[in-house]
């Protein structure tokens, strides 16, 4: 998800990041003539504190450990770019194939693993605004359910998703789902545009989880017919409802900063 207050919907792992970061090396050989001391305290030769020595039977090589804030806010950046690009084009989600699948699986994890644990008491700020939905793993299965039953998209019902949007508000603990869709209509009739908006409340379970339970589901016609009310779709009576909806559901929020926020569902999912 990247926050549109930001305008864009990955701490840091020293297993993982430390091959990611530009390193300096300089060789010194023993078979030179030059005098390394002397060399090394001429000005034009600078050795940073945070290097460390490493030596060998011909060359003696400096090596800049990663440590600084500036640092890991580059990998972190270049990760976000990486996800970002593994995820694009791929119309949210309904146009990836397993190997998209897997690529942005991987760029996920890559920086989920380099950025560290959530802690969500201490970072609630961070879930406020309206978030744009730019990937989801479930939506790979052609329908707009995700993993749960939804109504297929294609031949079979003439429906086409469009933008998805989350609307989170930490002090009313609002979290909606909203989603842009297009009805086809039989020609000449051109087609109609609704935004359903999927109306929950949120709770925090435990440091990175989050708990949602559904209220209600609106829809609102636009483009053509924006001047009709909004109207509130009848909930499904709890007896009726399939065993896979009971109207509540979980994720794990594995990244998040001021405009990015990397997910996993509770069936796995993948949301960025």
């Amino acid at each position: 998800m990247a926050s549109l207050l930001q305008y864009s919907t990955l701490a840091l792992s020293n297993n993982n990041c430390s091959s990611s970061l530009p390193s300096l090396t300089c060789h010194l050989s023993k078979r030179s003539n030059i005098n390394t001391q002397k060399l090394l305290e001429k000005k034009k030769y600078h050795i940073k504190k945070s290097l460390i020595c490493q030596s060998g039977i011909d060359d003696v090589s400096f090596i800049e450990l990663p440590g600084t804030k500036e640092a890991k806010a580059q990998v972190i950046g270049s990760l976000k770019l990486k996800l970002l690009s593994a995820v694009s084009g791929l119309n949210s989600g309904l146009a990836a194939s397993e190997e998209d699948l897997k690529k942005a699986d991987g760029a996920a994890k890559e920086l989920e693993s380099c950025a560290g644990a959530v802690d969500l008491p201490c970072d609630l700020d961070k879930l406020q605004g309206r978030w744009k939905l730019i990937y989801s793993s479930a939506f790979s299965g052609r329908t707009l359910g995700g993993s749960r039953p939804g109504p297929p998209t294609g031949r079979l019902l003439p429906i086409t998703l469009g933008q998805v949007f989350q609307r989170i508000d930490v002090l009313s603990k609002d979290f909606d789902n909203i989603v842009e869709l297009e009805l086809g209509a039989p020609w000449p009739l051109p087609p109609a545009e609704l935004t359903a908006t999927l109306a929950h409340k949120f709770e925090l379970i435990g440091s990175s989880s989050i708990k949602i339970t559904f209220e209600k589901t609106t829809v609102k016609t636009t483009g053509n017919l924006s001047q009709l009310p909004p109207l509130e779709v009848p909930r499904i009576p709890d007896q009726f409802r399939p065993p896979s909806n009971t109207g509540s559901g979980e994720f794990e929020v594995t990244y998040i900063d001021s405009d990015t926020r990397v997910t996993r569902g509770d069936r796995g999912e993948l949301r960025v």
